[in-house]
């Protein structure tokens, strides 16, 4: 641990992008509160305890995001704030309510801190890239919204959720003026994400076929977006919504490729099997991120 580095905290920490940013966090010296939602995922849960007992630095907090009080320990002293929340339960409507509500109480906490000075925010490239007209648009970048009204109608709260959360964290941390980014995350790809990510990955992948027809189907590897995460937290220029993704899943051999990665949770697609090379046409843009890592390596 750097002593001469701030105390950041990274809630959900029993979310599988939380657990590598808490592992990122830890490796570059960082001193981490590491905030667990009693509702979260138990394995990884288990994995960030073990952490705590032999990582110097690292400090592991029960947290109920319904609990604003919770909140606010695992906060006290704490620079930063990673806001990763996710759930290992199916979303529906209600789960879609919950992670809203918790996104507001989370945003809350760290405006009424006297220490916290930025938050980044996890939010998935599905709260930009669904709504009924998305053909009609060149290019899908950091500006577009998915259309809620749609993603209702289609019965998509995986979507739903991100958009409404997101859209709840950027209204208060405007009115609260809290300094805050949020990285739109591609499909999460990285080591056991089957075993340990597996409903949000399911349940990012409903409409898949629509989102690669679409040229709006991407992955990120859970390296290069903890990387992100934490250029954006270090980057004092960074503000607003960056698209994150490291490729856009638009042939069938690719789509094969990803059906294999995340097997047994999902089949390839019986079109797919001959392996053809049909491509749909690149839709997302990502501008922003790449002035972020030019930015960070010059």
């Amino acid at each position: 641990m750097d002593h001469r580095r701030p105390t950041l905290c990274v809630l959900d920490a029993s979310s599988y992008v939380g657990l590598w940013v808490t592992k990122g966090l830890i490796n570059r010296g960082y001193p981490v509160h590491a905030a667990v939602q009693k509702t979260g995922n138990p394995e990884i849960e288990k994995t960030i305890r073990e952490m705590g007992k032999v990582e110097n630095g690292l400090v592991v907090f029960p947290v109920d995001i319904m609990d604003y009080q919770s909140i606010l320990v695992a906060l006290k002293g704490c620079s930063g704030l990673f806001c990763c929340m996710d759930t290992p339960h199916v979303y529906d409507e209600k789960m879609v309510d919950l992670e809203v509500r918790g996104t507001i109480n989370v945003v809350e906490a760290c405006a009424r801190t006297d220490t916290v000075d930025k938050m980044v925010f996890t939010s998935s490239l599905t709260a930009a890239v669904w709504r009924e007209n998305i053909l009609s648009e060149k290019d899908v970048d950091e500006r577009c919204w998915s259309d809620i009204e749609f993603c209702r109608k289609m019965k998509l709260w995986y979507p739903l959720a991100k958009t409404l959360s997101e859209q709840a964290a950027w209204a208060l941390a405007m009115d609260r003026r809290l300094n805050m980014v949020s990285i739109n995350a591609g499909l999460v790809l990285g080591p056991a994400v089957a075993e340990e990510n597996s409903v949000s990955t399911i349940s990012y992948l409903k409409g898949a076929a629509e989102m690669y027809e679409n040229g709006v189907l991407a992955v990120v590897d859970v390296k290069f977006l903890v990387d992100v995460h934490i250029r954006a937290m270090e980057d004092s220029s960074t503000g607003g919504r960056y698209f994150c993704f490291d490729q856009i899943v638009n042939s069938e051999d690719e789509t094969v490729k990803l059906a294999n990665t995340l097997r047994p949770l999902i089949s390839i697609p019986p079109r797919c099997e001959g392996q053809g090379r049909e491509g749909f046409a690149e839709r997302l843009r990502s501008r922003r991120l790449h002035k972020l890592i030019e930015g960070a390596a010059s």
